[in-house]
């Protein structure tokens, strides 16, 4: 049995779609919502609708932007010659945030997974391909997507083929981060550590 009235309660369920929304939070933000004035109200719905209508997809790095191409890709400061592959979107902001990588990205928008029927025509490595082919010639491709299963799979199959291109492929490092603790540290980010291990 439903406390709301069915407008409240398909408020609710809209949030409850959203990703890391439960139930309660859900709730806070309907009636969050509902408090607003509406000049608050429309200013937000005004918000999404202009973001849904003005960005789109970069046509060089799939990166998602207000425009074509994107202003990472269109930066003449960028090296062009060093592309970095992530998973997501929000990927590049991460590393936009350590302010050390200096040249562009490509995002996939996924990663292989066959559990999830997931295989690599359906993520942008076909247009990875097509862009290395391209005419600004590429040194370097460095290899950013998460450290899971498919994260794993999806970067061997891409340095399987790539390399035979003569492209350099690397592999971010994966390991213990700064401020953490071995006792606390899963075996394989431990095995990961090692393998990335340098000289001091």
């Amino acid at each position: 049995m439903s406390y709301y009235s069915p407008s409240i309660e398909k408020l609710i369920e809209s949030f409850e779609r959203l990703p890391s929304i439960g139930h309660k939070t859900a709730t806070r933000l309907a009636f969050h919502m509902l408090d607003l004035n509406q000049e608050e109200t429309n200013e937000f719905i005004n918000s999404i609708v202009q973001a849904k209508k003005n960005l789109k997809y970069c046509s060089k790095c799939y990166n998602i932007s207000d425009t074509d191409p994107c202003q990472i890709c269109s930066n003449p400061k960028r090296d062009k010659s060093v592309i970095c592959v992530v998973e997501d979107v929000k990927d590049i902001i991460a590393m936009e945030k350590a302010h050390e990588f200096k040249g562009v990205y490509h995002v996939l928008h996924g990663s292989i997974s066959p559990m999830n029927g997931i295989g690599p025509d359906d993520i942008k490595i076909k247009e990875l391909l097509n862009r290395l082919q391209e005419d600004v010639p590429v040194k370097e491709v460095i290899i950013a997507t998460n450290p899971r299963v498919e994260g794993e799979a999806t970067a061997i199959y891409l340095s399987k083929l790539i390399k035979p291109m003569g492209i350099k492929v690397t592999r971010i490092a994966h390991g213990i981060p700064v401020g953490g603790d071995l006792e606390y540290t899963d075996e394989i980010t431990l095995m990961k550590a090692l393998e990335g291990r340098r000289e001091i």
